[in-house]
């Protein structure tokens, strides 16, 4: 929905869905929820109905007026599989991407398991393609689109919080009819262990020792907002280790919330920060001190 974003990995936000519901512990929390239900009940408002699931068809069109090329962030607000979501209409969203090739689109999901089932579909396939072709139709002498499943400039991507739920959603993503496959362990409430998952490293001379990585990119993450809970600095530094020792590449995208006291204790504010314990008390953070342990900045 919006031209700009704050969100690090990409340049674009697009919305043709809002409103959600929760799935898992990694949604407790959930800044988009927490923005949307802000509005509920605001007559005229764009989120008068809060966090509901709504297609937003005013919107399916946006990324048409965008010619210069950008990374966007498919439904920052949602889920784009919600089951509330019916599948003519993801089919209708796949068929703008299809009909914007000069752009490289990003997904997640939580819930894998209606991804794959549609993206394996030969029938959801076709209709999306058929469809981008009446969104644009070929010029003569333009370069095709609409003829290529799956649409290589289409990344489709899981949100991990922790173990638990990277084996259930990595392994159905690595099923799924995809150009390019990613990892979201935002925020990290947990330590990830993706090795099943990653290729075997490379030796000396830069040959792969085995197999190609089943990922192609992994962000981390810690949480942030109101009631965020701490990520160890020890889980992040694990899967930036993983990454680099297969090759995958990785990008750390925020402490969020609470950090590491030897990141923030020389830093404006530091003072008023409060420093959590491994035993889970916390204390007042001190300037200047050095460690391990994670604190909060207020």
């Amino acid at each position: 929905m919006s031209v700009t974003t704050r969100i690090e990995w990409t340049d674009a936000t697009w919305n043709p869905v809002t409103g959600c519901t929760e799935v898992s512990e990694g949604c407790n929390h959930c800044y988009a929820k927490t923005f949307a239900e802000r509005w509920r009940g605001s007559v005229g408002h764009y989120f008068a109905s809060g966090f509901d699931v709504r297609l937003r068809r005013d919107k399916l069109a946006l990324p048409l007026h965008w010619q210069r090329p950008r990374r966007i962030f498919v439904n920052s607000m949602s889920d784009l599989f919600h089951k509330d979501v019916p599948d003519s209409y993801i089919a209708s969203v796949f068929a703008m991407m299809a009909a914007c090739p000069q752009h490289t689109f990003q997904l997640l999901t939580k819930r894998p398991g209606r991804m794959r089932a549609l993206l394996g579909d030969d029938g959801f396939a076709a209709r999306a393609m058929d469809e981008s072709l009446v969104i644009k139709p070929i010029a003569m002498g333009a370069k095709p689109h609409g003829d290529i499943w799956p649409l290589p400039h289409v990344w489709v991507g899981v949100s991990v919080e922790n173990q638990r739920w990277a084996d259930i959603r990595i392994p159905t993503l690595l099923g799924t009819c995809a150009a390019v496959r990613w990892v979201s362990a935002e925020p990290l409430l947990g330590p990830v262990d993706l090795s099943t998952w990653l290729g075997d490293g490379f030796g000396p001379d830069g040959a792969p020792l085995g197999w190609r990585s089943a990922l192609d990119w992994v962000v981390a993450g810690g949480e942030s907002g109101h009631g965020a809970r701490p990520m160890h600095p020890d889980w992040v530094r694990s899967l930036r280790d993983q990454c680099a020792r297969t090759r995958v590449p990785f990008l750390f995208k925020q402490w969020g919330a609470w950090a590491p006291e030897s990141v923030c204790a020389s830093t404006t504010g530091a003072a008023t920060a409060r420093y959590l314990d491994f035993d889970g008390s916390t204390r007042p953070a001190a300037r200047g001190a050095r460690g391990d342990a994670v604190k909060e900045i207020r």
